[in-house]
């Protein structure tokens, strides 16, 4: 029973991009580790961008730093 948990920011993920990643996953799942889809379990969390950090500062001032989106 594969358990899949996706963290993103809270910018917009629409549900149709969630349903895609679902998806994606669990395809990804059966194809190279032969697992079942029925028994796949994909979690996504969403998390408020001002809780995300990279390279040691928050999110939004590592986008800055880096003229990341």
């Amino acid at each position: 029973m594969p358990y899949v948990n996706i963290r993103v920011t809270d910018e917009s993920v629409t549900p149709a991009a969630k349903a895609a990643l679902i998806a994606g996953v669990t395809e990804l799942l059966q194809r190279v580790l032969g697992k079942d889809p029925d028994t796949t379990h994909v979690v996504i969390d969403e998390v408020p961008l001002d809780n995300w950090g990279v390279g040691g500062v928050p999110a939004l001032e590592y986008r800055r730093r880096h003229n990341a989106p």
